[in-house]
């Protein structure tokens, strides 16, 4: 299945970050439905004050994906911090927070279920 940038649907727009996610996009066996999504994010973007109140105050749901462009680097549970960079391929575990340290461009594939519940809990923290 192809879906352009445009055709996949805005879930989040604030200052610093467009967030869109394509539900429905295939199956993960043991993990459920996925979603593709695409993020812009602006240098500076930090998740942690939108990740407040989800389990240890951090993304739960993993996910799997490709940097178009820019930096990010990502802080898991224990501190540990990691560094992708424009062409890196990634994986980040559930419970992680991550901070933009250059303008990006991502695309991720993610447990829909999940995922779908972390975006709502961010889109509820902006509203605060």
């Amino acid at each position: 299945m192809r879906v352009a940038k445009e055709n996949i649907e805005v879930k989040m727009n604030i200052p610093g970050a467009i967030v869109r996610q394509r539900t429905e996009f295939g199956d993960a066996t043991g993990l459920g439905k996925i979603s593709g999504e695409y993020f812009s994010l602006s240098a500076g973007v930090d998740t942690t004050p939108l990740f407040m109140g989800l389990e240890a105050n951090m993304c739960q749901c993993p996910h799997w994906g490709y940097v178009l462009s820019g930096q990010i680097t990502t802080t898991d549970s224990e501190g540990l911090q990691e560094t992708v960079n424009k062409n890196d391929l990634f994986f980040w575990p559930a419970g992680h927070n991550v901070k933009v340290t250059e303008d990006a461009e991502i695309v991720m594939f993610s447990p829909q279920h999940e995922h779908t519940t972390v975006i709502n809990h961010m889109i509820e923290k902006t509203k605060a």
